[in-house]
């Protein structure tokens, strides 16, 4: 039997205890290497677009989070590792990262 990495063996009576992968998984789609990736969601939205923000080290996401719905005047939210912020206020994110330290990418339309 092969292991695929996309299928999850629930029982089985030929082999001992199943060894669970321990590696852990982020809601993002980017890889970790560094880079801070700002992207515009509609989907699952009902058309009302966000700005979710990947890539920022866990340490600082909470800060990070709280500052840009303050510079911005709009609410969001920290959601498994990736900061939401309501509205387009792309440039204006990307500034305050950019101010921040990071170096910051414009992913998607």
């Amino acid at each position: 039997m092969s292991h695929d990495a996309n299928s999850r063996l629930v029982y089985s009576t030929d082999r001992g205890p199943i060894d669970e992968p321990t590696t852990p998984t982020s809601a993002s789609p980017f890889p970790d290497d560094g880079v801070v990736r700002i992207r515009r969601e509609t989907k699952g939205r009902k058309g009302a677009g966000v700005i979710t923000v990947h890539g920022v080290p866990a340490a600082q996401q909470k800060t990070i989070a709280t500052t840009l719905k303050k510079k911005c005047g709009t609410g969001g939210a920290l959601k498994e590792g990736v900061i939401e912020i309501q509205g387009d206020k792309r440039d204006l994110i990307k500034g305050e990262l950019e101010k921040a330290g990071f170096t910051v990418k414009l992913v998607g339309g």
